[in-house]
């Protein structure tokens, strides 16, 4: 489980092709404090497997299928990427649930200051319906809150200090962006279309007899 706060800002310094999927070598220094292998850390907001370590970086293996679910795919050796370690126990959780598992990606459709803010308007696909105004949703891993949602988009909005720390300001209009939705958003409108399909006449003593 991820808190969405980015720790570190790693690069992509190869791309190893696997039978079963791809390696990624990435260059990183903070995340490395007390990982070992067989710890999860988030990239780009995508749970991923430490497989090997070494003094400036670790190596962790996707699977085809997360490749093509994902914005993996598009990333090239000297991308950045957002990092982040599984959150300890004992740690603060200072942004919401994410638990490093993609819903589906997004482009970004454009940006606009807004003050000293910065506004980004992406485009949204079939996990649209978990979205609502002010609730959470983690881009690229980055724990944000949702300002706005249209019929085809949503707009988010990162103050400097998360657009300095994160990778925002590096993104490119038609950028390919992971997408998770709240956790609990998802759970609900699960549970909320069960409902709906269940016939409740049976305990409610509407049966026939």
């Amino acid at each position: 489980m991820f808190t969405g706060l980015i720790e570190e800002v790693g690069t992509i310094k190869r791309k190893v092709p696997r039978p079963n999927g791809l390696a990624l070598e990435i260059e990183a220094r903070h995340v490395l404090h007390g990982t070992k292998i067989g710890d999860s850390i988030a990239v780009d907001g995508i749970c991923l497997t430490v497989t090997a370590m070494t003094a400036t970086g670790f190596t962790a293996d996707a699977v085809h299928e997360t490749i093509r679910a994902t914005a993996l795919q598009t990333l090239r050796v000297g991308t950045p990427v957002q990092l982040e370690r599984a959150m300890p126990a004992n740690g603060r959780f200072g942004g919401h649930f994410v638990s490093g598992h993609i819903d589906g990606t997004a482009r970004l459709l454009s940006r606009r200051p807004d003050g000293e803010a910065m506004e980004y308007r992406f485009e949204t696909a079939d996990w649209r319906k978990y979205c609502i105004p002010k609730g959470s949703i983690a881009i690229n891993g980055t724990s944000l809150t949702i300002q706005h949602v249209q019929a085809d988009s949503l707009t988010i909005s990162l103050i400097p200090h998360s657009r300095q720390v994160t990778t925002f300001d590096r993104l490119q209009s038609g950028t390919l962006v992971n997408i998770e939705c709240d956790l609990m958003a998802k759970h609900l409108y699960h549970f909320t279309q069960q409902e709906q399909k269940t016939d409740w006449s049976a305990f409610l003593g509407g049966g026939a007899g």
